[in-house]
């Protein structure tokens, strides 16, 4: 698996950097909902998923690479993980930050960094891996054209 373009690692520690908002390519607003926050007063941690979800297939629906209900090819959830590093709470405004890390024939390896509404470091990053199935059949299948042309203007050169 690819590391993470910020895979330099903190001294002392074997956790790497928190990421920057410079370390990706796309960027969606997403506002957190009093719901959001749990009794400790920061956004519950299942929440976090949810924001990725969001970052990614908002970003397909709206560009017409995805529709749930009719697409021929969808993707499903083959892995995920997130790595917190800062609370976000409600009434903030959170950004997603999104890259591609690995595109293979059938697979998406995406990588999301949630941001608080003025932070350069991110709050929390995650990954959400996708592999793209037939509708009907739930079989592995090759990434349409459309949608490889655009995931690949998502993708970070790794150093």
């Amino acid at each position: 698996m690819a590391e993470p373009q910020n895979a330099a690692l903190k001294a002392g520690s074997d956790r790497p950097a928190r990421g920057r908002r410079q370390d990706y390519v796309l960027s969606r607003l997403i506002p957190t909902r009093w719901m959001d926050n749990d009794v400790y007063g920061h956004v519950n941690n299942v929440v976090y998923y949810s924001f990725f979800d969001t970052a990614v297939n908002a970003e397909l629906i709206e560009r017409a690479l995805l529709d749930p209900a009719s697409s021929d090819v969808i993707g499903l959830v083959a892995e995920t993980g997130c790595r917190y590093h800062a609370s976000l709470s409600f009434p903030d405004k959170v950004t997603a930050m999104l890259r591609v890390a690995h595109l293979g024939r059938s697979s998406v390896h995406y990588e999301i960094g949630l941001f608080g509404s003025s932070e350069d470091l991110a709050a929390a990053e995650g990954h959400f891996v996708h592999v793209y199935v037939d509708s009907q059949t739930r079989r592995p299948t090759a990434l349409p054209e459309a949608l490889r042309n655009f995931l690949e203007t998502l993708r970070t050169e790794r150093t």
